[in-house]
């Protein structure tokens, strides 16, 4: 796969700035029809696979020979606005798409004969299965996944202010490269692509990290929209039991569970001696860990008189999520 830059395009590469449900939600029903990686996510898909009711079924029926229909590609920070970009493809794109997957597949299931023909009915088939498949396979590690997005959001960050855009860009996808304006990289997946070689033509790109799937990176592209490139980030989100996602555990995994709890204790600015309190440490262990978000680039700490105030930096905010109230003592007994 070769992603061709213009000069604008440059100026246009952006992050998804959170996660999208919809692309997440394909990628984990992707990896569940996957036949490769049994000894890793084995118990995983078959866990899922019994969770998920009949009515999620027609998810499958639209991807026949694991081939999915192109406007099922979107964005959208919502599930249902998710499904409401794709009830709101160009009706000669839902044809022309579905022509194409049952190609030589046989004769389609009553319903996406309704797809094509485009009716009422056969949308809100497709709304039930993927709101019944997000409820048993992604609803339930969804703040693990906010959390898994922010760190990546983050480590990008800073991968672009230290090293340039350029590696920033092949660290993403392990062993590809950026010369005289092609972005290679070997096994990606183009859909609606068209052969080997994407032009953005100014369009730009957008990076869209995706912790269910484990293959090599895909590439959106529709004619009037950002080129999109999903790539594969994280330890693996299937290899996490569903319990852990609510406990907050993506952002200890990626910063130690004590220094995750001090930067979400720095909802608000805060001496060293509320911060220990606040997160059950002595002031010593408060102020080494305040020190090491300073130097990543998470928080500030200004002196004034004789208090030192620690405070979170965007970035620092970016990657702690949400301000949640946690008693004092949270943070004991950890590393």
């Amino acid at each position: 796969m070769r992603l061709h830059f213009t000069t604008d395009d440059y100026a246009r590469v952006r992050f998804a700035p959170r996660p999208s449900p919809v692309p997440e939600l394909h990628a984990a029903l992707m990896m569940l029809g996957a036949p490769h990686e049994r000894a890793l996510f084995g118990r995983w898909r078959g866990r899922l696979l019994r969770a998920l009711p009949g009515v999620a079924a027609p998810l499958a029926e639209l991807a026949p020979a694991g081939r999915a229909p192109v406007f099922l590609d979107v964005l959208g920070e919502t599930r249902r606005d998710g499904f409401e970009r794709i009830r709101s493809a160009p009706p000669e794109l839902v044809r022309a798409e579905l022509a194409r997957v049952y190609a030589g597949q046989g004769a389609p299931p009553r319903w996406v004969r309704g797809l094509y023909e485009g009716e009422a009915e056969a949308w809100r088939t497709v709304d039930r299965a993927q709101r019944a498949a997000y409820e048993a396979v992604l609803a339930p590690v969804w703040p693990l996944v906010q959390d898994l997005h922010r760190a990546e959001f983050a480590r990008h960050a800073l991968a672009v202010a230290e090293r340039g855009l350029g590696e920033a860009l092949t660290a993403l996808v392990p062993g590809s490269r950026l010369r005289d304006g092609v972005w290679e990289a070997a096994g990606a997946g183009a859909r609606g692509a068209g052969g080997r070689d994407v032009r953005l033509g100014g369009r730009g790109l957008v990076l869209l990290p995706t912790f269910h799937w484990r293959g090599g990176p895909l590439v959106q592209d529709l004619p009037g929209r950002s080129v999109v490139l999903a790539y594969p980030a994280g330890p693996g989100l299937p290899l996490v039991p569903p319990e852990a996602a609510a406990s907050g555990e993506g952002l200890a995994g990626v910063l130690g569970r004590t220094r995750a709890e001090v930067l979400r204790a720095l909802a608000e600015p805060r001496t060293t001696t509320e911060l220990a309190r606040r997160t059950g440490v002595s002031d010593a262990t408060a102020s080494a860990h305040a020190s090491a978000l300073r130097a990543a680039g998470l928080i500030t700490t200004v002196r004034t008189g004789r208090s030192v105030h620690h405070a979170r930096t965007g970035l620092g905010s970016l990657l702690a999520g949400p301000a949640e109230d946690r008693p004092p003592g949270a943070g004991r007994g950890r590393d």
